[in-house]
């Protein structure tokens, strides 16, 4: 009976914590949205990810028509776009392919390039056209981690890998103080192309661009980081943060900045 009155006794204070977190509100102490305390402050660039699914006989058309139509809107001023990279995936989901553009200006510039772009009629035939080939598309909207190195243009040949993290909600903040000191590990061989996080479109989702020369490189780059004091505890504390993970490597189009 002793020990039965201890047992009760002791574990009454956890059944009380537990009973009082479940009418207890916890208010994060942050007065501010993610966007604001994530993001880069010094730009104003809105980031729009397309991934679009080909029919697999209409790739190679598919590819010949974004290298003739994609550059006229990347080099035209008359746009606030720049195209950051264009690419085929060759492992992970196949035949796909994936855009990144950034506005320069935020959302005003997305819809103005937007608004422009429906009344051009090269861009509206290259539309349908293009729809003709695909089996499905999506995008996202993203916005930069402060933290990470902005993506701009560098000489080839290169493959990429995009790892995008599916987040539990809640966690965006925690996974952004955890990888502001990881990116650190990450720096030696210029490997860190850029970061981002989505605004809308599929949310809680991070993405994190690398380049690399070859598979074996990428290899080799990723086992020296195991070697270095720290990283592994970080690795330890955000990987409970994620929900779904996958990982791209992707070979760039011809007229892609990142080559």
């Amino acid at each position: 009976l002793m020990c039965r009155g201890l047992v009760s006794s002791a574990s009454r204070p956890r059944e009380d914590s537990w009973l009082k977190s479940l009418f207890v509100r916890k208010v994060d102490p942050r007065k501010d949205a993610h966007s604001n305390l994530l993001a880069k402050r010094e730009t104003s660039s809105l980031y729009k990810l397309q991934i679009h699914n080909v029919k697999p006989e209409c790739l190679d058309a598919y590819n010949k028509l974004c290298q003739e139509v994609l550059p006229k809107i990347h080099e035209e001023k008359h746009y606030p776009c720049a195209l950051v990279g264009t690419w085929n995936t060759w492992y992970g989901e196949q035949d796909q392919a994936v855009h990144l553009w950034r506005y320069e200006g935020g959302y005003p510039a997305l819809n103005e390039v937007m608004s422009k772009l429906r009344q051009n009629k090269e861009f509206t035939e290259f539309r349908k056209e293009r729809g003709n080939m695909l089996l499905s598309r999506k995008n996202q909207l993203l916005l930069e981690f402060s933290f990470w190195n902005e993506p701009v243009p560098r000489e080839g040949p290169n493959i990429y890998e995009l790892r995008s993290y599916q987040l539990r909600p809640g966690t965006m903040i925690e996974w952004g103080n955890y990888w502001a000191r990881a990116i650190r590990f990450r720096q030696d061989n210029n490997e860190a192309v850029g970061g981002f996080f989505s605004q809308i479109g599929q949310l809680y989702m991070v993405h994190h661009l690398w380049a690399y020369k070859d598979l074996q490189t990428r290899e080799d780059i990723r086992n020296a980081a195991w070697h270095k004091p720290g990283w592994d505890e970080l690795v330890y504390y955000t990987v409970p943060l994620i929900q779904e993970m996958e990982s791209r490597i992707m070979i760039p189009l011809k007229i892609s900045p990142l080559q």
